[in-house]
């Protein structure tokens, strides 16, 4: 599999990791286990994980994902893999997250403390990544940075990243890393899927001329791109828990997810992957991947059957007749989900 360097890290990982946020809750452990076992012989020796999953997060189980990883990493070298966690941050009103009472503002206790936690359960001694969930853009970056550099000084974390960031917020982080001679963020984790290009326009600017990597999550648009969604919301799906059981947030969330745009996009979508005889996650991992400005992928699985369609992109290029039809899609129905939820950060 092809690998590529984290922003101007020493890190190389494979173009496609694998997202956890499921195991111990949809996956039980023997699944997990055997998902893991499974991506780690496809060349995968990247994996991504944070300290509140499982999802949907609940206080009664969160960490539950780093402890599953912590057992599947007993059973393989250290060092032939990347691990990348994250501390929760604030969650911006989406909920409270369910981590040492719901304080998780990125000052140094609480990133300190949140770096014990995920060692303890992921039974290790290091994290090659460790990203900030979602920003905090109440404390000044110098201070989050400070707490990230003493950790990397003192061997426990490697590399840091961000995820759910505005483009502004890399940049700030950058210049308080440049000004004060601390580490910087060499990733930006954030929604990225052919129903939400927005990376495409700023963000990928920043990437770009700053040498940071973009890691997308939900290349499959949290699974609308699957089709699941296309009659009706299907029991036990995320976003049917969200618009049931979620706060005000997580509904809107649902709903800028599902929408009469991002269903009518995927529609046409599956249709393209029909062309290339492809299963539409395949043509929506090697879409993300053909970006210049992505080092690697994040892709989820319930089982190995869904993590084994999804690995058909793996190694696939679209072409440039493909791409066309997809970017002329684009400008019929451009930015299906109204809104990426960044701009009331």
């Amino acid at each position: 599999m092809e690998r590529r360097r984290l922003g101007r890290s020493g890190l190389v990982v494979s173009s496609v990791c694998l997202g956890t946020m499921t195991f111990g809750t949809r996956c039980d452990l023997k699944e997990s286990l055997a998902i893991m076992d499974y991506a780690y012989d496809q060349g995968i020796d990247f994996f991504d994980t944070a300290e509140l999953y499982p999802v949907p997060p609940q206080f009664d189980y969160a960490g539950r994902s780093e402890e599953i990883i912590g057992e599947w990493l007993k059973t393989k070298p250290r060092d032939s893999v990347i691990i990348a966690s994250k501390i929760a941050g604030p969650a911006h009103g989406w909920f409270t997250p369910p981590i040492r009472n719901g304080k998780t503002t990125l000052d140094q206790h609480q990133i300190i403390k949140a770096v014990e936690g995920s060692l303890r359960r992921l039974n290790t001694d290091y994290l090659d990544l460790y990203q900030t969930h979602w920003p905090d853009h109440g404390i000044p970056y110098e201070e989050t940075l400070g707490a990230l550099d003493q950790l990397k000084k003192t061997g426990k974390i490697r590399v840091a990243g961000c995820s759910n960031e505005t483009s502004w917020g890399v940049m700030k982080s950058l210049q308080a890393s440049e000004n004060h001679k601390l580490i910087r963020f060499d990733t930006v984790q954030n929604n990225f899927s052919l129903i939400n290009r927005r990376a495409e326009s700023e963000l990928a600017q920043v990437c770009r001329n700053e040498g940071v990597s973009l890691l997308p999550y939900s290349p499959l648009g949290g699974g609308v791109l699957t089709g699941k969604y296309n009659e009706s919301f299907p029991e036990g799906a995320r976003f049917t828990h969200y618009l049931k059981e979620g706060a005000k947030r997580q509904q809107k969330m649902a709903r800028r997810f599902v929408n009469d745009r991002t269903i009518a996009t995927t529609i046409r979508i599956m249709e393209l992957a029909k062309e290339i005889n492809v299963p539409v996650s395949a043509l929506a991992l090697a879409w993300s991947k053909q970006h210049d400005f992505v080092a690697s992928t994040i892709v989820g699985a319930n089982s190995i059957s869904q993590l084994a369609e999804s690995m058909q992109g793996a190694n696939l290029e679209i072409d440039k007749s493909m791409l066309r039809k997809i970017n002329q899609l684009d400008e019929e129905i451009p930015n299906p989900m109204k809104e990426d939820g960044l701009r009331r950060l």
